[in-house]
């Protein structure tokens, strides 16, 4: 092949070269090597200094991120009511309303109702509350019989038939509530001077109130209610109430003792005092005619 010379021409006896292409892979590092960079070192450190994540250099959000909420797509209300939970389950929007169980409404008639389940007292300067509900079949062991002599002297009547019977499982959580509620009542009844017409007749033992009951009784007394009171009349007493009140005594004082009558009859009541109001149940009644009859 001829070889151009200077001016384009192909000298004769030249010939022309072309680059051999490869037949095979340079593994021996030939090959121009590519060039490494460096990477720039960064600090983990978590305080604010140069090179930090947390550098106001690696914080800068750039203006073109901002992003306008108006141009975001929400779901429709359709959508977020559509869920149908597990397969096999209807949706919430087709059950119907009658089937919804819902809480009934608490009444002001029945928290009327529920108060005066409870009255709450002050005794000897203490709060106690009252479960009205349990001591309703015996409220009746105390009332109020009407005055005597001049001014707002009460008869307080006391029966004991109208006593829990101690054979009942909550009996001394009645006798409990029935003691402030007798304390109470008798602090309201009460203005000046009274007496306690205690009515034993017809109360079988079981009824009777224990000891302790009625030195608390005594005890929780106001002294004012001790002081104003002027008689306690015992009517039909037996030997029961007449053993309990000799063991009180060294609980009482003599004054106390000095107030203490004994009645065998009604009639013998009725000449100490006015029974136009005094309630006298029943059953003492038929006590009271058969136990004159005998006599």
């Amino acid at each position: 092949m001829d070889i151009p010379d200077g001016d384009g021409m192909l000298s004769p006896g030249a010939t022309e070269s072309r680059p051999v292409p490869p037949n095979s892979l340079d593994l021996n590092g030939t090959h121009p090597k590519k060039k490494k960079l460096s990477a720039p070192e960064i600090n983990l450190s978590l305080d604010h200094s140069e090179g930090s994540v947390l550098s106001d250099d690696n914080l800068d959000t750039p203006d073109d991120l901002d992003i306008n909420v108006d141009d975001l797509d929400t779901p429709d209300d359709a959508d977020s009511l559509e869920y149908t939970g597990h397969e096999g389950q209807a949706a919430i929007k087709d059950v119907p309303q009658d089937e919804v169980e819902t809480i009934p409404e608490y009444t002001a008639e029945e928290e009327r109702a529920d108060n005066r389940l409870w009255r709450t007292v002050v005794i000897g300067e203490q709060e106690h509350r009252i479960d009205m509900k349990v001591i309703e079949p015996y409220k009746k062991v105390i009332s109020h019989g009407g005055y005597y002599g001049d001014g707002v002297n009460a008869i307080i009547v006391f029966a004991a038939c109208f006593l829990p019977d101690s054979s009942r499982a909550d009996y001394h959580y009645v006798m409990e509530n029935l003691f402030l509620y007798v304390i109470s009542t008798l602090e309201l009844m009460v203005a000046e001077d009274y007496m306690i017409i205690y009515l034993n007749g017809a109360t079988p033992r079981r009824r009777m109130p224990g000891l302790g009951w009625l030195k608390r009784c005594y005890q929780m007394i106001d002294r004012r209610l001790r002081k104003n009171l002027k008689s306690f009349i015992i009517v039909h007493p037996s030997w029961f109430i007449r053993t309990i009140l000799a063991v009180t005594r060294p609980f009482i004082s003599s004054k106390f003792s000095s107030k203490i009558k004994y009645v065998g009859s009604l009639a013998e009541l009725a000449e100490l005092i006015p029974m136009e109001f005094v309630q006298i149940p029943e059953s003492i009644i038929k006590i009271d005619k058969r136990m004159n009859e005998n006599s």
